[in-house]
């Protein structure tokens, strides 16, 4: 065996130990193992007994890698589990997506000043003045052009009057 190996097989138990002691977590604890091996490895020189205790070594790298490991954790929002969502009790889109291609085809079949005074009252919200002014049409015109696209709309699609 060498010298590495030696190391690893007389401080294994305790370090393993001494980990989950510190971590709470036997997953943790292995992982905080296993750096702690990997640095070892890369400071074999300074696993001596004539440079202090070996395990003291061990220990004290162990205890830095949980602190930081605990640290970093911390430092970063836990996951949350997010509810599952029925989406049978969702709303149906598709009675708005079919809602629109019922209005679309409707408002297409009505000539095209009955249509923009239709759109200005009802989808830009303005009052019968206010659309006379941006159709550059007179009050009287808009009333009279909104009452016959209106009763085009009901005759043609009775389901959109409803």
């Amino acid at each position: 065996m060498t010298t590495f190996d030696t190391i690893v097989a007389t401080h294994r138990a305790a370090l393993l130990s001494y980990a989950r002691r510190v971590t709470g977590c036997p997953f943790r604890a292995e992982d905080v193992v296993q750096e702690t091996w990997i640095r070892a490895w890369r400071h074999q020189d300074k696993l001596t007994e004539d440079r202090g205790s070996v395990r003291a070594w061990l220990m004290r790298v162990a205890h830095n890698i949980a602190i930081d490991q605990h640290r970093g954790r911390a430092s970063r929002p836990s996951e949350v589990e997010l509810p599952e969502v029925d989406m049978t009790s969702a709303p149906a889109r598709t009675d708005e997506v079919i809602d629109r291609v019922m209005v679309d085809a409707a408002l297409e079949s009505l000539p095209e000043p009955h249509r923009r005074t239709v759109v200005e009252v009802y989808f830009a919200d303005r009052t019968a003045a206010g659309a006379a002014a941006t159709l550059r049409v007179p009050v009287g015109t808009v009333k009279s052009r909104l009452h016959y696209a209106l009763r085009a709309l009901r005759e043609s699609a009775p389901s959109l009057a409803a």
